[in-house]
């Protein structure tokens, strides 16, 4: 018989991450060795436990998914994450992939699905759903927009003005006109009220 997959659970609702154990428990070749209910707990639970599989939740309080990710993967290069999450925006799975999930699975998946990603990501290779497939062929044809520009364009998906995005980043306005203008050509827009339609659509800002 073969070894049981041995599984991290990260989730900060409590009720969810219970029920996802309950189904993962349904599995004759899986076992929920250790949970965390935040970035931090799981970077913890990893190095403790080191699992063959870890489910990886995004937002979550102290730390988010996507930088426990990296933390982790800095460390253990090897290390096999599958993001399960209710966020499926562009910028969402691009960064989740980016930092080196093997695998995205959206919570409103079934049981079976859920228990066939892990064995496909168990055995070597990716796991990614049709239309997350496609979400992300869309960002990645995009032109990235690079840091300072994500900065400014969360700032006006506030409605700052640019004088206020100058304050807020310690620039000049004519440096805020200068980014504002490549974040409507990469955007394919043609003014900052479609800029941040856009954006929030893509998960480039939010407004939380």
């Amino acid at each position: 018989m073969s070894p049981l997959i041995r599984l991290l659970v990260v989730e900060d609702h409590p009720v969810v991450r219970h029920g996802i154990i309950a189904i993962l428990s349904q599995a004759e070749d899986m076992d929920v060795i250790a949970e965390a209910e935040n970035g931090l707990e799981a970077i913890d639970q990893y190095q403790k436990h080191q699992p063959d599989i870890t489910l990886m939740d995004l937002r979550m309080p102290h730390l988010e998914g996507v930088e426990a990710i990296a933390r982790i993967r800095a460390k253990t290069s090897k290390a096999q994450i599958i993001i399960l999450t209710t966020y499926d925006t562009d910028e969402d799975i691009y960064r989740g992939l980016q930092a080196g999930a093997r695998g995205y699975i959206l919570k409103d998946t079934t049981a079976t699905e859920l228990i066939h990603a892990i064995r496909t990501v168990h055995g070597g290779k990716r796991y990614i759903p049709s239309e997350v497939a496609l979400k992300l062929a869309d960002r990645i044809d995009d032109s990235d927009l690079t840091d300072r520009e994500l900065e400014v364009l969360q700032l006006l998906s506030k409605g700052n003005s640019n004088q206020e995005i100058a304050a807020a980043l310690t620039i000049s306005e004519g440096t805020v006109k200068f980014h504002i203008n490549n974040i409507l050509s990469k955007l394919g827009v043609k003014d900052r009220t479609q800029a941040v339609i856009v954006a929030l659509k893509k998960g480039l800002a939010r407004l939380d």
